[in-house]
């Protein structure tokens, strides 16, 4: 019998063939062949609905080929608080539409042989050089002692794993530190569904507050948890889409594992309200039993979760875990009914009520003055500038703020460390350094294009490419521009609109040879560092990461990627 969410992620895996195979292959390494574009197709697609990442993003992180130890795509974020996360996934697309199939046990069996290999700075491994690359960089991570916890995801288009593959799973014993997903044609399909407008019916628990201020109407109350889990297994994310923040999981978010300890523990269940900071709702419209005191129902039109989308989703995992056992626990809840047009309030409520906790800063910021100008200025030299992160390039006219960010940071503040590894603080600590009152449009541009240039010999390296190339292209990008100063006979201040069309002639004209004087210094610069020791891929990577180059190379001192000036602290 054959599934209709099958036959709907089938033409989604056939578009992106379609439109990304010439990239899958040239850059990914992918056979071109039906059957492996596919299903590298299939793994694009999981990757990037899961990670919210572009495709650029996603084709970066395919290591299929041969000698992988069965990952298709790995991922890891930054380092925070020392320790980081790490998502491989694998990928099973057949040609059959049946979706019938479970996922096989072998491959489950050597994915968990993978994960407790791949991480052990110290253990010896064959892998194809894609997946090396991403693994010494993992491991150098590891080898200063960061923690890392990995999510690992199965997916097909069929069935889940059986009950004895999951005995290999369970006799691996990884404990919290790694968790296991299946996303089969039904889950992929919900997650891609379009946003429609969300009408529900809540009923809350005890006494609740209703009140008009400032020409907006607002409910505060609480109601059971379960109602939480309920809602988001009737209506999955498409509750979130107002939500700037993507679910970090349980394993690895010590925020997340609190609110499902609490909720696990039977003791500490009826506490819940009193440990949680409850979940903020908004509205198009709310109604309710004014003659009632308490233990109203509300029904709600055009719902969407602004804020407490974490709590909600672990809500969700647990109760599937323990089943009814944790409806009874109570979490606050407030209601704000607010006109359809009113989107800038939406965004400072949003903004608000998430700040202070780990969040993707970018959307918070995408309505700062400084992006809107910016948005302008590119506007008037042809280009688009997308400062959300739902607004995806579809053009080389279009440039994205998450990489204005780090072409900025790497090319004119010099910190190229920083722009590769201290991501999460691009739109916070590190904002006002990179998007400073004096930067303009002819600078942003210039920095991009570089940064472009620079990334995409990174992804098709000639044959004879350095082996420091993975890990050094911001450093390049950094030399780039400073070797393109020195050519015009300016400094930063004097790139603007009126000379931009010559640094744009000398980017396209000598890119190659400015790419290679700097990678030949850095050579240099590499040989004098490794004359004594081994010159591995760890080391390496903790070289850039560490950023012991840059004050040889610009003369300038080194920023520690964790440290800020109280300037930049704004103290």
């Amino acid at each position: 019998m054959t599934s209709i969410s099958a036959q709907i992620l089938d033409q989604r895996v056939q578009r992106i063939v379609a439109d990304t195979k010439e990239a899958l292959i040239q850059e990914a390494g992918i056979k071109d062949e039906d059957g492996s574009l596919n299903s590298a197709a299939f793994v694009l697609l999981v990757t990037k609905t899961v990670l919210a990442l572009t495709d650029d993003e996603v084709i970066d992180c395919l290591v299929d080929g041969g000698n992988d130890f069965g990952v298709d795509a790995i991922y890891f974020s930054p380092v925070q608080d020392n320790e980081f996360n790490i998502t491989l996934i694998q990928g099973k697309y057949k040609k059959s539409l049946n979706a019938d199939s479970n996922f096989p046990e072998n491959d489950v069996k050597n994915m968990v042989l993978a994960v407790g290999a791949l991480f052990d700075p110290g253990r010896e491994i064959t892998v194809n050089s894609r997946l090396r690359q991403k693994l010494e960089e993992i491991r150098s991570f590891v080898a200063d002692g960061a923690l890392p916890t990995v999510h690992v995801i199965l997916c097909n288009n069929g069935l889940s794993w059986t009950e004895a593959a999951q005995q290999h799973i369970d006799a691996a014993k990884f404990g919290s530190q790694v968790t296991w997903q299946h996303i089969g044609p039904d889950d992929l399909v919900s997650m891609l569904r379009s946003t429609q407008p969300v009408s529900e019916t809540l009923q809350l628990t005890g006494k609740f507050t209703v009140e008009n201020f400032a020409f907006r109407r607002v409910l505060v109350g609480r109601m059971a948890v379960g109602q939480l889990s309920s809602l988001l297994d009737r209506h999955g994310d498409r509750l979130l889409e107002r939500n700037i923040r993507r679910y970090l999981g349980l394993t690895g978010n010590r925020v997340n594992e609190a609110v499902a300890g609490t909720l696990r523990s039977e003791e500490q269940r009826q506490n819940f309200y009193f440990y949680n900071n409850g979940i903020t709702i908004i509205c198009s419209q709310f109604r309710h039993n004014a003659l009632l005191a308490e233990n109203t129902a509300v029904q709600l039109e055009g719902l969407q979760i602004v804020n407490g989308g974490q709590t909600s989703k672990t809500v969700q995992q647990v109760a599937r875990e323990l089943g009814p056992s944790v409806a009874d626990a109570q979490v606050l809840v407030r209601i704000y009914e607010l006109p359809q047009d009113d989107s800038n309030f939406v965004q400072s409520i949003t903004y608000a009520t998430n700040s202070q906790n780990p969040v993707d800063l970018r959307d918070l910021r995408s309505n700062d003055r400084k992006q809107r100008e910016l948005a302008q200025a590119l506007s008037e030299m042809g280009y688009q500038y997308r400062s959300q992160r739902s607004d995806l390039p579809v053009s080389t006219r279009e440039l994205t703020s998450a990489a204005v960010a780090e072409a900025v940071l790497a090319v004119w503040r010099r910190r190229p460390h920083q722009a590769r590894f201290n991501v999460s603080e691009h739109f916070g600590k590190l904002y006002d350094v990179i998007f400073s009152e004096d930067l303009n449009g002819a600078q942003v541009v210039a920095a991009s294009l570089i940064w472009r240039y620079t990334e995409n010999r990174r992804r098709r390296p000639p044959a004879d490419a350095p082996d420091f190339l993975p890990y050094a292209t911001r450093f390049i990008a950094m030399m780039i521009g400073e070797s393109l100063l020195k050519t015009m006979g300016i400094q930063l201040r004097n790139l603007n609109h009126r000379n931009f069309a010559q640094a744009e002639k000398i980017i396209e004209q000598s890119s190659d040879q400015l790419f290679q004087d700097a990678s030949n210094r850095i050579e240099q610069e590499l040989n004098k560092i490794f004359a004594q020791q081994d010159r591995t891929l760890q080391r390496l990577s903790a070289t850039f990461r560490r950023g012991d180059l840059i004050e040889t190379l610009t003369g300038q001192p080194v920023t520690a990627p964790t440290m800020f000036t109280l300037d930049e602290l704004g103290l």
